[in-house]
């Protein structure tokens, strides 16, 4: 499954709550970790009393420190601190995913907290955005930097939202692994929208054929059962203990509301990060869940 995985820091302790998964990770899969710093152009030492690494003799220290964490110190680690200074940390990451060829980024996105959990955030986002590598995104609990306060990745239950669609399901061989590995449960989810929940074209049709827009949703709830069913019987036959159900609402408040229900440890859901941040987090479905749950939540990009 994942053999290298990417964890880029920048000396925050928001940064550092990557750690911890990518530590269970490596434990499980034997996956090689590397440290990366961007040292960017003019940043400044510190954002709301919380470290920011400026130089890159200092990211090197820091990345050596990282090292000898416990979680780390008899793993295969490698570090890399791209010198340069650059005025897009996000698109050198990317650039370095390319290079370096990681299966998974690890990052910590933000919550509606302070300017640093915004700034870096904001690169996670942008990483995810324009890049072809998937990326567990996971965020401290709100109020706090420490990077004890997060899921660390002992994921029993995996929540796996569906369409339908046959490209869309490039999530499901990564939860299928990471379920193998931890012996975790996998939920597969369908949702069907309500009449209400429709948009766009959809929803001028059902304002002309209201009749015949309540035929197709009932149609489409029906052949998503038997859709999620064929799923679930996959993995089972493979030894994971699988449940699926469809619900009828809106995507991300449904897929929010399950996650908690079912207690989920990890949300794996697709994503068509087309054309950087803006094109990835305009309207987006999983944007709107990574900003509304604490749920660690591992982003399949949906590219050709």
């Amino acid at each position: 499954m994942f053999k290298h995985l990417l964890v880029p820091l920048d000396g925050s302790r928001l940064a550092e709550a990557a750690l911890s998964p990518a530590e269970n990770l490596a434990a499980k899969t034997g996956a090689m970790i590397t440290l990366i710093h961007v040292v960017e152009k003019s940043a400044p030492a510190a954002i709301h009393n919380d470290r920011h690494l400026v130089t890159a003799a200092e990211a090197e220290a820091y990345l050596a420190e990282i090292k000898e964490r416990p979680g780390l110190k008899n793993r295969r680690v490698e570090t890399h601190v791209h010198s340069a200074e650059v005025h897009d940390v996000a698109h050198s990451i990317t650039e370095h995913s390319a290079e370096l060829t990681p299966d998974l980024i690890v990052m910590t996105t933000h919550g509606l907290g302070s300017a640093r959990r915004f700034f870096f955030g904001a690169i996670a986002q942008q990483v995810i955005g324009m890049g072809r590598i998937p990326v567990l995104m996971v965020r401290p609990v709100e109020g706090t930097n420490s990077s004890s306060d997060v899921r660390t990745g002992d994921w029993g239950t995996i929540l796996v939202p569906l369409d339908g669609n046959a490209f869309h399901e490039k999530g499901l061989p990564f939860a299928h692994g990471i379920a193998r590995a931890f012996h975790s449960r996998v939920h597969l989810l369908m949702v069907v929208p309500r009449f209400g929940n429709l948009r766009g074209s959809e929803a001028a049709a059902s304002s002309v054929l209201p009749g015949a827009t309540r035929l197709k949703l009932e149609m489409e709830s029906a052949v998503a059962e038997d859709y999620l069913k064929g799923r679930a019987e996959e993995l089972k036959r493979d030894g994971i203990e699988t449940s699926a159900e469809t619900v009828r609402g809106g995507p991300a408040r449904v897929i929010i509301r399950v996650a908690r229900g079912r207690e989920a440890d990890l949300v794996v859901l697709g994503t068509h990060g087309k054309a950087g941040a803006d094109a990835f987090w305009s309207g987006s479905v999983a944007a709107r869940v990574v900003e509304r749950t604490h749920v660690p939540l591992l982003l399949v990009p949906l590219k050709e």
